[in-house]
């Protein structure tokens, strides 16, 4: 079996199990696929990429919300595109830091507070077990990929 079959299997079956998961406790399925997105988009394995995935995502609902509030506080719609353009400046300096350098991971968590709009109570939790989903994803494709080519070899052995 190829890695990317095997992640393939791995990632479908934990879909699944994602959207029950998502349904069962209140969580936006699309949330989490968002974060699940976030960590296989970064290329960067294990703790680390959860730990840059998640940073990143929360960042986003960070500015998202800076840019909700500051635009409902004047009624003039030309500030809110200068907001707009001032914090989407910010969300990409902010990528000098090494914990928030995967800009697009951002800009997820962003997108997603704008579609949920506003409500980052719910948007936080869906991103952060998303983002597990997605580690597990790999992860268990990987330990698959590996299973199946190891009996592989054991069986042509014998």
């Amino acid at each position: 079996m190829s890695l990317l079959i095997a992640i393939a299997l791995t990632t479908g079956i934990l879909s699944g199990i994602w959207g029950w998961v998502a349904v069962s406790f209140g969580l936006l399925s699309w949330g989490g696929f968002l974060g699940c997105t976030t960590y296989f988009a970064l290329q960067r394995d294990g703790i680390k990429g959860v730990g840059l995935s998640i940073a990143t995502n929360l960042s986003g609902v960070f500015w998202a919300m800076v840019i909700i509030k500051l635009s409902t506080m004047i009624n003039l719609e030309i500030v809110g595109y200068i907001i707009t353009a001032l914090v989407a400046f910010m969300m990409c300096a902010q990528a000098k830091k090494h914990w928030l350098s995967f800009i697009p991971g951002t800009f997820i968590g962003s997108c997603a507070t704008f579609a949920a709009a506003g409500n980052w109570q719910l948007v936080i939790p869906s991103l952060i077990v998303g983002v597990i989903f997605g580690y597990l994803m790999k992860t268990t494709g990987i330990w698959l990929h590996a299973k199946m080519s190891s009996d592989y070899e054991q069986m042509n052995n014998e």
